[in-house]
């Protein structure tokens, strides 16, 4: 089976085949074939690795034209650390001059940027220049396509700024998935080679491609994707390695066959991979360093790449690093075809650039009407800083500048969507930002009723953290494992006062970490409390970096190695996702999931809300990227569900379950930090409005009459 498609989407392939124009649908040898008049006769493959060893040997003149040209190379299966270890060993000798950085690829964790990290978003990333958001491909089925609108190719922008006559573009690719994402953006490949699994047929016809004097060439191997199943240390993937590099190591020569041919012929080559594997060889398409870290190798010395010959970081670091977003914009800069700062829609920037410009991010600002736009500068920072929204400049800063709030002006509350472009000196890069805005004609302020019904309320500005209803306690779960400390809180002024946040790498010998709420009177199981709301202002680190592999427990009073145990808890998993979820010990649980998500290291409002009586529960998260979102899961006709809010009956763990061993358990499960504030419990179900008055006014509870 072609690796990204099942049988279901194979079948699909064949009616598609009419929508490209491919010169091979199926075959799988080595045959393949081109919708252009072929160099010399193409020789007979030898199965998934490089080439037999082409006989016919390249034109001793030049076909095509002088000038910029470039060749990407993408390599499924081929982790920076196989290829950095094979270029060690000298296994890979014809790669040896290439310069080999590590990137990263799959967006930033916890924002609208954030894709699977797997074959289709991989490719289209690699195409476009951009992430998810606005390519639109979130999946490898044959079903998934670019986007080409919102994001154009690098194939249709490189024949747009190029109308020369006889200007070519190709792609030769081995996997059937690749050329589908494409099947909207007509006329802008001139020769789309499917090879049907044979990579083999992939050096070549790019051999012959180059030799027709193709002018920007994509070529895709699949060969180390299909042997990573047998390990990484395996005799098979190793040999795969070496098969692909002798391949690629042909077309390495055709270039500089024609480049000595004609010194006026000026070759990119970009060799990378579409995204990273565990340690066992799988894409699984999650957000940890593994499945992030690419790499991007150059025949050229290219100013704005980091991190040459040098080992991946194995921390949240990597995404200082270049990224799969700068491959397009740098091969459209040596083609003569980047589109100017109104213009440019990338989420990387072209790697020649004397200056570097990383980490662009956008947060909400805590007002909630402007939105704080930060990066980072090195290299050349000599240059005015400009900022663009929406293709217009709405701010020049003075040279060296890392930052700028934007104040957003709208006539009502709501979504609000912007594309923001810095430009510093050469480099541009471009993000998408969005803002869940309330206007400031109508202020809001806290709706008075909540101080009805409030039970526990911990407002979190001082250490040790007081229950101003004196009916509970707030403590570390062992005394010599306190992960507590104070960081600024976020509020506007004049709120702006001190926040909880609890650290649970900060362990006992027994692996117990985390903060207990234990209340005098617990709602969960007081027969007279018929309803009961939990809320608080959480913010995760800058990458979401907990809600990964098991996720992790934001609070719980249940033991959470399964949501089916008896108890309540609300978890942080992939995606910067939220789970509500109730047990009741004997497989059955109460959840909402896949509607609820934070915006990595921003405060959002969460709130779980608990109708016993209506066997009912609710959870809200108010965001301030994503806006409010809402979700219900009924309790019945399971009443064990209710009898069983309870959980360990040991208290509510914060950044920890009910034991306070929960990532002892889940070793695999991140250990790190959560911010709270604001932590209140009512003993009745709180109604939308009075929450969203929480979230709208940014006033702590505290000032609630």
């Amino acid at each position: 089976m072609i690796r990204g498609l099942n049988a279901r989407h194979a079948r699909a392939w064949g009616s598609a085949c009419t929508l490209l124009l491919l010169a091979a649908c199926g075959g799988g040898g080595g045959g393949g074939g081109a919708s252009f008049p072929l160099v010399g006769t193409p020789p007979a493959s030898s199965g998934s690795g490089g080439s037999t060893g082409s006989s016919n040997a390249p034109p001793p003149v030049n076909q095509g034209k002088s000038g910029p040209k470039a060749l990407v190379v993408e390599i499924d299966g081929l982790t920076h650390s196989a290829l950095r270890d094979a270029m060690a060993q000298n296994k890979v000798p014809a790669l040896q001059s290439l310069r080999v950085a590590p990137a990263w690829t799959g967006g930033a964790n916890g924002t609208p940027s954030e894709q699977r990290t797997t074959d289709g978003p991989g490719w289209a990333t690699l195409m476009t220049g951009t992430w998810a958001q606005r390519h639109g491909v979130r999946w490898d089925t044959a079903d998934q396509r670019i986007d080409v609108k919102l994001a154009p190719s690098v194939f249709a922008l490189a024949r747009q700024n190029n109308k020369a006559a006889g200007y070519r573009t190709a792609s030769v690719t081995s996997s059937l998935l690749y050329p589908l994402l494409l099947a909207n953006e007509a006329g802008t490949v001139d020769s789309a080679i499917d090879c049907a699994g044979a990579d083999a047929c992939v050096t070549d016809r790019t051999s012959q491609l180059i030799d027709a004097g193709y002018d920007l060439l994509v070529a895709q191997y699949g060969a180390p994707a299909a042997a990573a199943g047998n390990g990484l240390k395996s005799d098979a993937y190793q040999r795969s390695i070496a098969d692909t590099a002798a391949g690629i190591g042909q077309l390495l020569a055709r270039v500089a066959q024609r480049s000595a041919n004609d010194p006026k012929e000026d070759w990119l080559v970009i060799l990378t991979t579409g995204h990273g594997l565990d340690a066992f060889g799988s894409a699984t398409g999650v957000q940890d360093n593994g499945n992030k870290t690419v790499f991007i190798a150059s025949n050229k010395t290219l100013a704005a790449l980091p991190g040459v010959g040098a080992a991946a970081p194995a921390d949240a670091t990597l995404l200082a690093l270049a990224a799969a977003t700068d491959i397009a914009p740098t091969v459209l800069r040596h083609l003569g075809a980047l589109p100017a700062a109104t213009d440019y829609r990338f989420a990387g920037q072209a790697l020649q650039a004397s200056t570097s410009l990383r980490s662009l991010a956008a947060k909400t600002g805590a007002d909630k009407r402007s939105i704080e736009l930060s990066w980072t500068l090195a290299g050349n920072t000599s240059a005015a800083v400009q900022v663009l929204r929406d293709g217009k400049v709405v701010a020049t800063l003075p040279a060296g500048s890392t930052a700028y709030t934007d104040p957003i002006v709208a006539a009502s509350d709501g979504l609000y969507a912007f594309q923001y472009t810095v430009v510093a000196g050469e480099a541009s890069v471009a993000l998408a930002a969005q803002i869940s805005y309330v206007a400031p004609e109508a202020p809001v302020t806290l709706a008075p009723t909540l101080a009805n019904g409030l039970v526990n309320y911990y407002p979190l500005d001082a250490l040790p953290g007081v229950d101003t209803k004196n009916a509970s306690t707030l403590a570390p779960w062992a005394s010599d494992a306190n992960g507590g400390s104070l960081v600024d809180d976020g509020y506007s002024a004049p709120y702006k006062a001190k926040a909880l946040r609890v650290d649970s790498t900060v362990k006992n010998a027994s692996g117990m970490a985390g903060y207990r709420l234990v209340q005098n009177n617990d709602v969960t199981t007081n027969a007279a409390v018929t309803a009961f709301t939990i809320g608080f202002w959480v913010r995760t680190d800058a990458t979401c970096s907990q809600g990964v592999s098991n996720g992790a427990s934001i609070i719980a009073n249940k033991n959470y190695d399964t949501g089916t145990n008896e108890g309540i808890a609300i978890g942080l998993f992939g995606s910067c996702e939220l789970r509500f979820n109730t047990g009741n010990g004997s497989g059955v649980r109460g959840e909402i999931k896949g509607m609820h998500y934070l915006s990595a290291g921003q405060w959002a409002y969460v709130a779980m809300v608990i109708d016993k009586a209506a066997m009912k529960m609710d959870g809200y998260a108010f965001d301030p990227v994503r806006g409010v979102q809402t979700g219900r899961v009924d309790l019945s006709p399971t009443p064990t569900l209710v009898a069983k809010l309870g959980g360990l009956k040991n208290g509510i763990g914060l950044n920890e379950d009910g034991s306070g061993l929960y990532y002892k358990r889940q070793s695999s499960s991140p250990r790190g930090a959560m911010d709270f504030n604001d932590f209140a419990i009512w003993n009745r179900a709180l109604t939308s409005a009075e929450l969203n008055s929480i979230f709208k006014s940014g006033q702590p509870l505290s000032t609630l009459p």
